[in-house]
């Protein structure tokens, strides 16, 4: 159904089974798929291909020019997959070059007032609370959460099944796996969120050796990558290793404040 005081340009593509509410705003190189929602005030902009069963809730503006300087105009893109939902207010930005799209996957939760800047990749059943802002270029693995009110750097990563503590904010990658406690710290493992996915006990006993020998043994990081190449083989285990070893903004860095964190809920 699409209500009477919606503005939807004829250029648009909506599939006959979306929903659009009122006094929402599609305009004319916009792409919704079928079964999506868009609710009041959204406003859909832009060169956007949104898959199925996505929802916009109110006040969302998708797809709007990149906040950033050296953008001149051009038909950049992005790329949104199936089962979002976009809670109130969120923003998220199209690229800023024609060669590169910024891309949400799929079953993602993107919770009110939270942004996602130009050239960011955000994978498969990612959460990010309220607030929470991704700068450009940025990078989100699967399965990761990030809290309300984080503060990601543009081209920094976030690695697969990693968890920011409300508030805390990262300038250098955060390997998989791992929690990031205030700036640029992390306090152990997500195993709450490792449990969760089904990874099994050992998988999660690996890591938690692996941690300490690569963030709390006190050698220097590319020494203790070295040395748990040739202890450590399991799956989990070589995820995190190898996005240690392709970082190019640093790593963040076990605080020392919460050590006995991982070991209390496992």
């Amino acid at each position: 159904m699409i209500h009477p005081t919606a503005i939807i340009h004829p250029g648009a593509q909506v599939d006959p089974t979306a929903s659009v509410g009122p006094f929402a705003l599609i305009d004319e190189h916009v792409i919704v798929g079928a079964h999506c929602r868009v609710g009041p005030q959204v406003h859909l902009t832009g060169h956007v291909e949104i898959g199925a069963n996505n929802a916009f809730h109110t006040g969302c503006v998708i797809g709007d020019a990149p906040q950033d300087l050296k953008y001149k105009g051009g038909p950049t893109r992005l790329v949104i997959g199936d089962a979002n939902v976009f809670r109130e207010h969120v923003t998220v930005h199209r690229s800023n070059s024609e060669d590169e799209a910024t891309v949400i996957g799929s079953h993602n939760f993107l919770m009110a007032h939270c942004h996602v800047g130009h050239n960011s990749r955000v994978g498969h059943h990612v959460i990010l609370a309220n607030g929470a802002l991704l700068g450009g270029h940025v990078l989100v693995q699967d399965r990761a959460f990030i809290s309300g009110n984080c503060l990601v750097h543009q081209f920094v990563r976030v690695g697969t099944l990693a968890l920011m503590q409300g508030g805390s904010a990262i300038s250098k990658d955060l390997p998989p796996f791992c929690v990031a406690r205030g700036d640029n710290g992390i306090c152990g493992l997500n195993f709450v969120g490792l449990r969760r996915a089904g990874l099994p006990a050992d998988q999660r006993l690996e890591l938690k050796r692996l941690y300490h020998a690569l963030f709390r043994s006190g050698n220097r990081l590319g020494d203790a990558l070295a040395a748990a190449r040739k202890e450590f083989t399991g799956e989990s285990a070589r995820v995190l290793m190898e996005f240690v070893t392709d970082a190019r903004r640093g790593i963040c860095a076990d605080s020392g404040k919460a050590a006995e964190v991982d070991e209390a809920v496992d």
